[in-house]
Order: C-alpha cells, then sequence, then structure tokens
C-alpha cells in the first residue's frame, strides 16, 4: 500500500476507522486529501471526536448493530479504501469481514515493525495477520531496492503521554455521547495518572537499576538470557501466541529456564516501557524464581538500553515483539514462543524453547536472508515517520516519508544500522551504562 505513495490515492474515497493516540489521523486525512481523495472518519469516543478534523460520523451504539452501520457507510459512501489502527479490535474485526467481503481495499496501521523511526502500513492485515511471504527460499531470492537511510524521530514518551492523557480525559468527559463503547483499556480520567506514575517510574528504576547494565556488559556478557516483555493487553499476546497472559508467559519461560538452561546462565527478564505505568512483576518473578530454585540466577530490569543488552545476550526469547527483529539485526539467536512473521527458517530457532538454552551459543542467524527479508520488508510495509512526534517535512501534514527522496536536511544513516542503535524506549541515554565491554562492572545491589 506504500509503494505508490500518496499519489495511489488521489480520486479514492477513503474511510478511517480509530487511529492511534493523537492526531495522527487527522494530519494523515490532510495529506491524503491533499493528493485528491475524498476522506471521511467515524469516531468512537470523545479522544476519537477530539483528535477528528474534516468529515465525520459518530457511532454511538453498541457492538450488536455496528456491521450494519459499517455496511450502510461504505454503501452510502462509496467507499474504495478502509484504513485503521490495530486489526484485533472487534469493531476493526467486523469491519475488516465486511470490506473484504466487498472487495474493499483494507490498509492497517502499526506500530514499525522497525522501530523507532517507522511505521507499518500494510494491506489486509499486520503481524501475524500479514500476508509477507514466510519463506526462506522467497527471501533468498527477493529482488529489494538499497535500504534507504531514516529521519530520525527522537524520544516519543512526552508526546505520546500528552496525547494519551488528552484523548482518555476527552473520552471520560464526552462518555455519555459514546456510552455503548467499550475500549480495551479503561476510559477513565484516572488513564492520565498511569502515564505519571509510568514517568515517576523511569526515574525511580533508573536509580534502583544503576550499574545493572554495565553488569551485563561485562561479567554477564555472553552468559544471560533476554526476556522483553510486552504490553500486558497487547493483541500479539492474547490474540496470536497460545498465552493468556504475560503472566503465564513469564512462568513459561522461568520454568523451562530452571530445568534445562545451562547451570552458568542468567535469565533477564526486561519489562515493557509503555507498560511501565499498570504492571509490576517483580513481586511474580522473584516469588517464581524462588520456586524454581533458581531465584539468584534472575534479574528483572527495566529502561536499559536496549541495543546494547542485545549485543552482549547469548540468547533472546520473545512470545512476538519486533524486539525479535532487533535481536536478529545483531545477529543474537531468538526463540519466538507466538507466531511472529520473522519466525522464519534460517532467521530464528525453530526446535523447542527447552532446547533453545544449549542450543543458542552455537546458532547462527542467515546474515543474507536477513538483509534481504528488512530489505523486502521496509520496501512493502514501512513508512519513515511516527504516529506521535512528527517529522517536519515539506508538503506532509502527517509528517510520513512517502517518497524515498523526502528527507530532512540533518544527516540521516542507513535503516538497519540504524535498527542496531534503536531502543524500546527511545532513551539513547542509557547506551552510556554499559556500552563498553571491558572493564570492572560497577558494584550492583542484586534484585532479588
Amino acid at each position: 500500500m506504500i509503494s505508490g505513495g500518496l499519489a495511489a490515492y488521489a480520486g479514492k474515497r477513503v474511510l478511517l476507522l480509530q487511529g492511534p493516540l493523537g492526531p495522527f489521523f487527522k494530519h494523515l486525512a490532510l495529506d491524503l486529501e491533499g493528493a485528491g481523495a475524498k476522506v471521511l472518519k467515524i469516531n468512537f469516543t470523545g479522544g476519537d471526536w477530539l483528535f477528528s478534523g474534516g468529515p465525520s460520523l459518530a457511532f454511538r451504539k453498541g457492538l450488536d448493530e455496528w456491521a450494519a452501520f459499517f455496511d450502510n457507510v461504505l454503501v452510502t459512501h462509496q467507499i474504495d479504501t478502509v484504513l485503521l489502527f490495530g486489526d484485533c479490535r472487534a469493531a476493526h474485526q467486523i469491519a475488516h469481514e465486511i470490506a473484504a467481503r466487498k472487495g474493499v481495499e483494507i490498509g492497517v496501521f502499526e506500530e514499525g515493525y522497525i522501530r523507532p523511526d517507522y511505521v507499518t502500513l500494510e494491506r489486509h492485515g499486520v503481524n501475524a495477520h500479514s500476508r509477507l511471504p514466510r519463506s526462506f527460499d522467497f527471501y533468498l531470492r527477493a529482488k529489494t531496492g538499497e535500504v534507504p537511510p531514516v529521519n530520525h524521530v527522537g524520544n516519543m514518551f512526552g508526546h505520546a503521554a500528552m496525547w494519551a492523557i488528552l484523548y482518555y480525559l476527552a473520552s471520560a468527559l464526552l462518555w455519555p455521547m459514546f456510552r455503548h463503547y467499550q475500549h480495551h483499556r479503561p476510559l477513565s480520567i484516572l488513564e492520565g495518572l498511569v502515564w505519571i506514575r509510568s514517568a515517576w517510574r523511569k526515574l525511580y528504576y533508573r536509580r534502583k537499576e544503576r550499574g545493572a547494565q554495565r553488569k551485563l556488559a561485562s561479567a554477564l556478557s555472553k552468559r544471560f538470557f533476554l526476556v522483553p516483555l510486552q504490553v500486558h493487553n497487547d493483541a500479539q499476546v492474547h490474540t496470536h501466541s497460545v498465552f493468556d497472559s504475560v503472566e503465564e508467559f513469564i512462568g513459561h519461560v522461568i520454568a523451562s529456564f530452571a530445568a534445562h538452561a545451562p547451570a552458568d546462565t542468567v535469565l533477564v527478564i526486561k519489562h515493557h516501557p509503555m507498560d511501565r505505568g499498570y504492571h509490576d512483576y517483580f513481586e511474580l518473578v522473584r516469588r517464581l524464581g524462588r520456586a524454581a530454585g533458581v531465584l539468584e540466577r534472575l534479574m528483572y530490569i527495566h529502561d536499559q538500553h536496549l541495543p546494547t543488552l542485545l549485543e552482549h545476550a547469548r540468547g533472546v526469547v520473545v512470545i512476538n515483539s519486533t524486539v525479535g527483529l532487533s535481536a536478529l539485526t545483531h545477529g543474537t539467536p531468538l526463540k519466538v514462543c507466538g507466531e511472529a512473521l520473522y519466525d522464519i527458517e534460517g532467521l530464528t530457532y525453530r526446535r523447542p524453547l527447552d532446547q533453545f538454552w544449549g542450543d543458542a551459543a552455537s546458532f547462527s542467524v542467515n546474515r543474507k536472508m536477513f538483509q534481504q527479508f528488512i530489505g523486502y520488508l521496509i520496501d512493502t510495509t514501512q513508512l519513515n515517520g511516527s504516529f506521535y512526534r512528527r517529522l517536519r517535512l515539506p508538503g506532509s501534514a502527517a509528517g510520513l516519508v512517502w517518497q524515498r527522496s523526502l528527507r530532512l536536511v540533518r544527516p540521516v544513516e542507513p535503516a538497519v544500522e540504524r535498527l542496531r542503535c534503536a531502543d524500546d524506549a527511545g532513551d539513547d541515554k542509557r547506551a552510556r551504562d554499559g556500552r563498553v565491554s571491558n572493564g570492572a562492572p560497577r558494584r550492583t545491589r542484586e534484585k532479588f
């Protein structure tokens, strides 16, 4: 859906459903209209209404009436293309089925497969719903262009927090107008407190875990396995994996590690930065570690510099997080426990997790295939930019690079190299603590 650029939408009638928190869909509508499209948006909450700028409709009924409403909008407005964010939301699943049956093109936005400087736009679906090939031979033969340099988005936490607070505030205040809508998170003013707590915890753990990264990058280098967690309500977890929760995944990994990992290795569980304000798994990890007899071989960390951890890990275990792609970029052995578009022979470890602990040291990623895979992924699904912090680009309200030649004035670097340096928290300053792999580690208070 990105190969033709914005010009491909000229003359089309585009319907926008729910987008990311904030004004991204409002700005996207301006870009589409500038390209010659007619754009209509449907609002489901007060937050959606707050960030809608052009022609829009309000859906104020229950989910059982959504299908008829959506079908009527498609017919009445002669919609050609439906764009949405998150293909696992209940209303979006229903819309997807109806649009596909009518032959209406469906485009799904999602956080970038390659972060933090890309967003994903893919026809039909994303992640495990993606129709990208899963074939080793396909990517070895694939013809892709040179991976373009990228414009750096920078730290997005402040912007994302601001949009979230405004979205949930508007949704709470205008709840009487949209009383039948059921969101995947509570539509309460109290959601703003979650982001405040997240900022406080970020500072707290930065101080509490000082020195942990240096220890992992020196004394424990190549002796630890990294387990990056995902957000508790991530559709990737409850839709595209066998786990009902992040807690269940943690228990599964700790039990397998205790029974099968080499005795001199350590398990490092890293909290997801966007889940910091909602959950803390410290007590769970400590309880499970004690019961399994591996308490002294567990670390539970938060905001350490992810690329440094990937560089020094013996192996990485994920459900299906895009951190997996970062691990592959570093050539770090990777075990996927859910469904992921990159879980392909030649890239990931395909045998059971119990065997991964012992085999990781001798497993290697097929570098040629990975380069081909990344090139194809960027060519077909990735747009340089952010949902939460716009790139300042000429002629683009949304701040997305639709044309490969459209660049900022400041220097850029190749996308694959940027992927090596990306942090899931967007906090590159953490690189100062532990980037150097030699030298004595600072004394660190053990977690448990």
